[in-house]
């Protein structure tokens, strides 16, 4: 090209490029790890909800109530394990409607508590940033009415 098809630059325009990335990074970032956040709590509904109906179904189909509570306390750590979250990150409470738990058409329910860890933040600053959200979900059912009574 000649030097009269060349674009003229002025002196004003030089160096905006590097405001502009440095600008472009500083808005990247956090929206980056806002969604990977978002993603994580998430994930953790997700395994509270399918803890929560599972460890119920679990509980109502076992032929004694010890039984259902070892398969409800297995069916949350597959639920966990499958969003990729630690074990030992939700406890689980079984509740029965009635004072013999499997009772024909009585009600079993479950309420899982999981503290979904935030991503890059570092457990040593828990006194000073929260480290992690708590998601809590809720599932009830009922014990099918024309099965025997079970222990």
């Amino acid at each position: 090209m000649t030097a009269a098809h060349q674009p003229r630059t002025t002196g004003r325009e030089a160096g905006s490029a590097v405001v502009e990335v440095l600008l472009a990074v500083a808005l990247l970032v956090p929206l980056v790890y806002l969604v990977a956040v978002v993603g994580r709590v998430q994930a953790g509904t997700f395994a509270a909800e399918t803890a929560a109906r599972e460890a119920v179904r679990a509980v109502v189909t076992a032929e004694s109530a010890g039984q259902g509570a070892a398969r409800a306390e297995a069916a949350v750590r597959i639920a966990l394990r499958d969003q990729d979250l630690p074990e030992d990150a939700a406890s689980l409470d079984l509740e029965c409607g009635h004072a013999v738990c499997l009772t024909p058409g009585g009600d079993v329910a479950a309420v899982v508590h999981v503290a979904v860890p935030l991503p890059l933040v570092p457990r040593t600053f828990g006194s000073r940033v929260p480290t992690v959200v708590r998601v809590d979900a809720a599932h009830v059912g009922t014990v099918d009415r024309y099965a025997a009574v079970r222990p």
